[in-house]
């Protein structure tokens, strides 16, 4: 009776197949024993150290993709096996500075900030030169129409005049990987009472297309030879 009872509760256990609506479904859940394990990515934070990984061949001969996902993401994987799974094998992340958009900043912050932050241009400049001529007192006296701004803001030693607060601005920030030609787009530069300056992004995010096809054109540079030899494929 308790060899029958064991049998019974090894049956319920065995899983069935059942087709309907010319599908097959099981009544258990299956996992593939043979399935290829997956590997963990390494984590590289250059373009440089991503070329020397598939430069290297170090873990396999077969040819790979990369995929330049965004201004600071990049992936390094393989291709579609026999059921349909694939490797990553590398995945570059920029390294970047924090820079504050959308928001108002104090005046000593945004300076630094500026300078620390941005590749140097004549907008850039120009941008310093208004901002750090701002009379230091407990409000900023403005004028503005809503395209153009004019601040107090002092013209010499002593003296005090009224400087057209340059907008758009040109600007280069650092937004994506060191080794390529950071993206340059219009800003919105705007100032609060109380000496607070906030640059405000004017371009509809084309930067972020721009650097990408930086990155794509640096990496088709770089790995010129393995996509001659069809063991590089690159897309942005």
């Amino acid at each position: 009776m308790l060899k029958e009872f064991v049998s019974y509760l090894l049956e319920l256990k065995r899983p069935e197949t059942i087709e309907a609506a010319g599908k097959v479904y099981s009544t258990n859940q299956l996992y593939r024993l043979d399935k290829e394990q997956e590997v963990s990515a390494i984590n590289v934070r250059s373009l440089s150290g991503l070329v020397d990984y598939v430069k290297s061949s170090f873990d396999h001969e077969r040819p790979v993709m990369i995929h330049v996902e965004s201004p600071t993401k990049v992936n390094v994987f393989d291709a579609l096996n026999d059921v349909n799974d694939r490797r990553t094998y590398v995945k570059a992340g920029a390294l970047l500075p924090s820079i504050t958009f959308e928001q108002f900043v104090d005046r000593e912050k945004f300076q630094i900030m500026l300078q620390a932050c941005f590749v140097p241009n004549t907008d850039k400049e120009q941008v310093l030169k208004v901002v750090s001529s701002i009379i230091e007192e407990n409000s900023v006296q403005t004028q503005d129409d809503g395209v153009t701004q004019r601040v107090t803001a002092k013209t010499g030693v002593a003296t005090v005049g009224n400087v057209n607060v340059p907008n758009p601005v040109t600007l280069k920030p650092f937004r994506t990987f060191a080794e390529v030609s950071q993206p340059e787009s219009e800003f919105v530069l705007r100032l609060k009472d109380g000496g607070r300056v906030g640059l405000f992004e004017a371009d509809g995010g084309a930067w972020e297309l721009n650097a990408m096809a930086n990155i794509a054109e640096y990496l088709e540079h770089a790995l010129a030879d393995e996509i001659i030899a069809k063991r590089v494929v690159i897309i942005d």
